[in-house]
């Protein structure tokens, strides 16, 4: 496939999630990359399951040499991935953004009181 202007296609045609990977996807060989802070959102939207294999694995790497990376997402398979899971309150603007729980997945797994937990413990 083929663009106007060649590889890879401008930026406005890529959706949020496109961008951020294309972006991400130089990042582990770039010997430099040490101690930086990486904020994605929903980066697997729309992705094979195949590709969000590759994509956790390209996270994992990122952060070996101490980066801190980020992920907001809503689905087990990547949540149970993760180190650490912070639980925002759902909603925008005053009623939203407000932290609930955060701590390990196994912490929460283990507060049978939360539908969270209640999930979690089954897929882990």
């Amino acid at each position: 496939m083929s663009f106007r202007g060649g590889w890879p296609a401008p930026s406005a045609t890529h959706s949020g999630g496109e961008a951020q990977r294309a972006k991400l996807a130089p990042e582990p060989s770039n010997r430099e990359t040490c101690r930086t802070l990486y904020i994605l959102n929903e980066p697997a939207t729309g992705q094979h399951c195949e590709d969000v294999y590759l994509l956790l694995g390209v996270l994992r790497r990122l952060v070996d040499p101490e980066n801190n990376v980020d992920v907001i997402e809503h689905t087990l398979h990547e949540l149970k991935t993760s180190a650490w899971m912070v639980y925002l309150r759902p909603g925008g603007g005053v009623r939203g953004g407000t932290m609930v729980r955060a701590g390990t997945l196994e912490e929460r797994a283990a507060e049978a009181e939360s539908h969270a937990g209640r999930v979690l413990e089954r897929v882990l």
